[in-house]
């Protein structure tokens, strides 16, 4: 598989191919968002891992960019560890966040989690089919989202969460429950990742995110789905 490798700092670029090519993984280097953009134009990408801060562009407009045309799993790298970084990736679509320093062994496990969850995203219910709520269709043979007809682009993860919300009609998953069936690891209920994703998810299939027609909060409880004819 392909994984392009985004960092100013060569060094970290040059260890991270070290990392994962001995995992048997093709690495493809770029050192600034925009070389990011055009290499993502001619090649096929299976993962992005990206950092924040670089020369020219940097990893959250390149992310934003990026999300655009390409649903491919980003892993973004910064040397910050505040919370307020982290939540302005996931809000830019990335699906990871790892902080610099980072350990070697817990960057690759990321990256397998992340290259599971890309590549079954068709097996990981074993549902098949289109699922409506009022104009919400989700078609998962095609891996299509619709709003009223009209195409909604969501990343891997967010089309996860959805997926397993409206293929439960009716359920109520807390926010342990999403991020243990998403993610397949142990929920830290101080993380407030799944509470991004539902966020972006709203935006992008509400016509008032604030209002939300499909996918509503049970305060205290978690989110659902209902059915709406």
């Amino acid at each position: 598989m392909n994984i392009l490798v985004c960092d100013d700092e060569i060094e970290i670029v040059e260890a991270i191919d070290i990392y994962l090519s001995n995992e048997g993984y093709n690495i493809i280097k770029a050192y600034n968002g925009r070389q990011a953009i055009e290499i993502m134009k001619d090649n096929e990408i299976h993962l992005i891992i990206m950092d924040i801060m670089m020369p020219e562009m940097d990893g959250i407009k390149a992310t934003a960019k990026i999300r655009e045309s390409h649903n491919v799993p980003v892993i973004m790298l910064s040397a910050k560890s505040e919370d307020t970084d982290k939540i302005i990736g996931l809000n830019m679509g990335a699906d990871d966040y790892v902080t610099k320093p980072f350990n070697p062994l817990e960057l690759i496990a990321r990256v397998k989690s992340q290259l599971r969850r890309y590549t079954s995203l068709g097996n990981f219910v074993a549902k098949q089919g289109v699922f409506k709520t009022g104009g919400l269709v989700v078609d998962d043979e095609k891996k299509e989202v619709t709003v009223d007809g009209e195409i909604v682009k969501l990343t891997p993860v967010e089309y996860k969460i959805l997926f397993l919300l409206i293929s439960n009609q009716g359920k109520v998953f807390s926010i342990d429950n999403i991020y243990e069936s998403v993610w397949n690891e142990p929920s830290f209920s101080s993380d407030n990742t799944v509470a991004v994703h539902i966020r972006r998810i709203r935006e992008k299939i509400e016509i008032d995110p604030k209002k939300p027609k499909y996918l509503k909060v049970v305060w205290g409880i978690g989110y659902k789905v209902d059915n709406n004819k």
